[in-house]
């Protein structure tokens, strides 16, 4: 489904990925992990081109994101992207949210648009808060709606930036809670978190990067279990205690 390869980028001198390999099959969970600046964000925004790279390719569906003829927003269409700030429009409504992309990008009529839009809404258990505004929802409840927004434009995958980072505590497994389900129902999934027991309850693979590098690229269990480079042994005892 998405395969990156030889990858690296530069904001001037400074090299933020470099020689990243990973591939993600249908059906896969990867969770991306590492400590603050290790490229986690920088990898995940390349792979719907929001982040240009110098060198390397990446495939998503047997589509070269770099390639000059890519059409980036017909891309970008069938991949979903949850940030870490939810990203939502302040004007408007939440069930103008969730339309809004669909009739503008995927041409879908209004009454198509609305009906699948209330179906993810419902999915995320926030139907009674469609006519509400987004400054009228906790965080992850705001949340809740990005990912049902992105889920209502039917993608062949999902991103995840951080997405309950900016959340307060008790508002964080609201959201996990749906993306096991999505996790559970197939969906292939990149996920740059630092909620280790998220990995460990539905990821199927972990990529550790530090410094721009992939360190670890290795199932669930491998990881959590025996990681074969130091620096990733030193971040999980740390996360773990």
């Amino acid at each position: 489904m998405i395969a990156i390869k030889n990858l690296n980028k530069w904001y001037g001198q400074f090299q933020v990925l470099a020689d990243c390999n990973t591939s993600v099959a249908k059906g896969d969970v990867m969770v991306i992990c590492g400590p603050s600046g290790s490229g986690k964000s920088t990898l995940i925004k390349t792979v719907n081109g929001l982040e240009p790279f110098q060198q390397g390719e990446i495939l998503v569906d047997g589509v070269s994101v770099g390639a000059k003829g890519t059409d980036l927003p017909k891309l970008r269409a069938r991949i979903g992207m949850v940030f870490q700030n939810f990203e939502l429009f302040p004007h408007l409504s939440v069930r103008q949210n969730l339309t809004l992309g669909q009739v503008k990008v995927l041409g879908r009529s209004e009454d198509e648009a609305n009906a699948r839009g209330l179906q993810y809404l419902d999915r995320v258990g926030l139907l009674a808060q469609q006519d509400k505004y987004p400054n009228q929802l906790s965080g992850g409840q705001q949340q809740r709606v990005a990912i049902a927004r992105a889920l209502a434009m039917d993608p062949i995958a999902m991103l995840f930036d951080e997405p309950t980072s900016a959340l307060d505590p008790e508002m964080i497994n609201e959201v996990l809670d749906v993306m096991v389900g999505l996790a559970q129902e197939g969906m292939t999934m990149m996920v740059v978190t630092h909620e280790m027991g998220f990995a460990k309850k539905v990821a199927n693979r972990v990529v550790f990067m530090d410094k721009g590098r992939i360190l670890e690229d290795c199932s669930k269990d491998e990881f959590f279990g025996a990681p074969r480079s130091e620096r990733a042994r030193d971040f999980l005892a740390r996360i773990i205690h």
